[in-house]
């Protein structure tokens, strides 16, 4: 059978071809349409944005840290520095095996594990792409063989800096304090930005207290960097504004004769100028090193300083609080005088004891064969207790809080140094609302003589004292005495302020306890007499010892007998010149004893330093 010829259709082939050719170059021109499109896009509309991409990749933004202010003392002795230092920076994102890494640093830098786990703890919480430093303080061996292996080691940079360093070790060291690490609570609470690149924050006193003012601005730079990370040129520079340096009111070589003073005692004592509140001293004793605090102690040195029954991290002179004992009784002899309950000629019988009407528990006084026949100027100067027994009683404990608040008692100075504790001065009221109980007449009875629930710091006693001697007129402590910007000579000096001045009725009761106050050092009974003896310039003072703990009403004290713990705190307020009061004091010893043989020859060294060694 014949096979079946089939013809070709030529025309529909060629209408096939060609309409699959028309297909494929409106495809083509589709696909460079597209192409041109996106070339458009990215060049023209996108440009900027991959610019900065681009830029991203070979540009990087640094943080300059700005310099901290320094600090110095009153007379331009620095106390708080700036030191050059190398540190060990590395950059989490630019480093592939954290660990093989650290290892292989630890061979060429030595490298503790408080320093891995600091690193660790500021890794966890900042971005990968910022340096996180590893190392502080680098030594210039150190510096020189990293340097040598440089290259084993990318994403790992040695940085020049500054560090915080305290040239006079643990001198005034609770005034102003130290800066240390920044930690994740205070990360909440300042600005990152201002603190990109800042390690350090002040931790206490005037490093905290002032650190807005310290700090300072931070500063930028755009820096052109390699595929590697490495800079190759700054390209643009916002300079930083460093902080502020600030001029205390502290005299360093009062602070130092101050400090040594206490010898092996604890306690701590606050020098005022009266006249503006100036604080001059400002010492607790003992005393600690806030150097190694700077790039982070040591967890045995610092778990040893919590563990000391000394406490040397305690501010005793702006957190302590101590019964005052009878360093209270010249505002109580000023406040019987106010309310006419007392004059300078009314006379008590001191038999060695007091007694309640109709009760037979005996108050006792400390000398307890009893001082006779006593007016306020003896009272004050021999320190009866019975006199003031008597008064206290007769004023009851609503006008004793009532007048004793004026001098500041029972509330902070307001000092400008965070952390100040108010202290307690008692009245009904508050015995009702913290206790639940009544106040009873015997409670009175104890608190004119500064025992019982009465509690104060040395910095009120020192501000209570000064106010004596400014005759009323209670200057607020203040602890920064100017501030001055970088590149400025003129000092901002800081504001005196008056918190409060309290009126007098009769200014002769102002001299009644003055001159029993001058008695006190420079009488032949007072119970200072001994700092008085060869003193060049007048004193007025006031002794005080306050018990630790209560005796039974037949009990005798015996230092020998208890614990150091328990034995009596030694008290001392004054000022001088009387004619001219040029310093205000306060000094507690713990655990000293007698405040006439104990904490009254400190203040007198104190005084002396001041006034004999100073210039006016």
């Amino acid at each position: 059978m014949p096979r079946e010829l089939t013809l070709k259709d030529h025309l529909f082939e060629s209408r096939l071809f060609m309409s699959r050719a028309i297909i494929l170059l409106v495809f083509c021109a589709l696909l460079v349409l597209i192409l041109f499109s996106r070339l458009f896009y990215l060049q023209v509309i996108a440009h900027d944005h991959f610019i900065t991409l681009s830029d991203d990749n070979r540009v990087k933004i640094l943080p300059i840290p700005p310099t901290r202010g320094l600090i110095y003392d009153r007379n331009g002795i620095l106390l708080a520095e700036n030191l050059p230092s190398y540190r060990l920076d590395i950059t989490p994102e630019q480093v592939k095996d954290m660990q093989a890494t650290l290892d292989a640093l630890d061979g060429i830098i030595e490298i503790s594990e408080t320093d891995i786990s600091r690193f660790e703890k500021m890794r966890s919480r900042k971005p990968r792409f910022e340096a996180i430093p590893l190392r502080f303080h680098l030594s210039d061996e150190e510096v020189a063989r990293f340097a040598v292996n440089r290259h084993r080691f990318p994403g790992v940079e040695i940085q020049a800096g500054l560090s915080r360093h305290y040239p006079l070790g643990e001198r005034a060291v609770h005034a102003v304090g130290y800066v240390g690490r920044i930690n994740e609570r205070e990360l909440q609470t300042i600005s990152t930005s201002n603190y990109s690149g800042t390690s350090y924050i002040g931790k206490v006193g005037v490093e905290k207290t002032y650190e807005d003012i310290l700090h300072g601005t931070v500063g930028h730079q755009q820096v052109e960097i390699t595929a590697q990370g490495r800079a190759l040129r700054v390209l643009s520079r916002t300079p930083p504004i460093p902080g502020n340096n600030l001029y205390l009111t502290l005299d360093s070589r009062l602070q130092a004769v101050a400090e040594d003073a206490f010898g092996d005692f604890s306690g701590a004592a606050v020098a005022i100028d009266p006249r503006n509140g100036d604080v001059l001293a400002f010492v607790s004793r003992p005393t600690y090193d806030p150097n190694p605090f700077v790039n982070g102690i040591e967890v045995a040195d610092y778990r040893a300083l919590q563990q000391d029954k000394y406490q040397p991290l305690f501010n005793r002179a702006l957190r302590g609080q101590y019964p005052p004992g009878s360093t209270l009784k010249p505002f109580v002899g000023l406040a019987g005088l106010e309310m006419g309950l007392t004059n300078p000629g009314t006379g008590t019988y001191c038999p060695g004891y007091y007694t309640l009407p109709n009760r037979k528990r005996k108050f006792r006084d400390w000398k307890r064969w009893g001082h006779g026949p006593v007016d306020l100027n003896t009272a004050i100067t021999q320190s009866c207790d019975v006199y003031f027994y008597d008064l206290a009683l007769s004023m009851g404990i609503d006008r004793i809080y009532e007048y004793l608040h004026h001098f500041g008692f029972g509330e902070q100075t307001r000092i400008d140094i965070q952390g100040e504790l108010p202290g307690l001065l008692p009245s009904r009221e508050w015995k009702r609302r913290n206790r639940n109980e009544p106040w009873f007449p015997g409670e009175t009875i104890i608190t004119g003589i500064g025992q019982g629930f009465t509690l104060s710091t040395p910095l009120q006693l020192a501000s209570a004292t000064a106010a004596i001697a400014n005759l009323g007129n209670r200057m607020q402590p203040r602890i920064v005495l100017a501030r001055q910007a970088v590149g400025d000579d003129s000092l901002i000096p800081s504001l005196v302020e008056v918190s409060e001045t309290i009126t007098i009725q009769n200014p002769d009761n102002w001299h009644a306890v003055m001159d029993a106050m001058v008695n006190v050092v420079h009488g032949e009974r007072g119970t200072a007499r001994r700092i008085g003896e060869d003193a060049s310039y007048q004193i007025a003072g006031k002794t005080g010892t306050a018990q630790v703990f209560g005796l039974k009403e037949d009990e005798k004290y015996d230092a020998e007998k208890i614990d150091e713990k328990l034995r009596d705190h030694a008290l001392f307020i004054a000022y001088a010149p009387v004619e001219n009061p040029r310093i205000a004091v306060a000094v507690i010893v713990e655990n000293g004893g007698g405040g006439g043989s104990v904490a009254a020859p400190i203040a007198r060294i104190i005084l002396d330093q001041y006034l004999l060694d100073e210039p006016v």
